[in-house]
């Protein structure tokens, strides 16, 4: 079962990792937010994919389940129980959270002007600010 120092652990040797307050919280990013961790280390807060959000929302509706707020729509999930992510985070590196944190961060400006042009959709949905979790 993974704790709040593993989690913190891992998070760290993925490269570029920097850990920082964020609100209430503990922000893990590279160039954006990838993860937060609760202050009691119980919960983490994720940003995945809305497929990945999907799936593990359905595999283990008890331990994962979708931000209540827009966030949530854009795939932020809150996995409830460290102990859920097993070592799955570490294994984040070829697709997912970490890998798409690493990419080049858009002005916020091209970033709300994309989303007026375009609906959100795999191919744009690198879009998504990741800095409110």
């Amino acid at each position: 079962m993974a704790t709040a120092k593993d989690f913190r652990r891992i998070a760290l040797s993925l490269d570029g990792t920097t850990e920082a307050p964020h609100f209430d919280r503990t922000a893990f990013r590279v160039r954006r937010i990838y993860a937060t961790l609760a202050a009691d280390g119980k919960s983490a807060n994720l940003m995945l994919t809305r497929d990945e959000q999907a799936l593990k929302c359905e595999v283990a509706a008890d331990a994962f389940s979708p931000i209540p707020n827009a966030w949530g729509a854009r795939g932020a999930t809150t996995a409830e129980a460290l102990g859920a992510l097993g070592g799955g985070i570490a294994r984040r590196g070829d697709d997912g959270v970490a890998a798409r944190a690493g990419q080049k961060a858009k002005p916020l400006g091209a970033v709300t002007a994309a989303r007026r042009r375009a609906p959100v959709s795999p191919e744009t949905s690198h879009l998504s600010p990741a800095g409110g979790l």
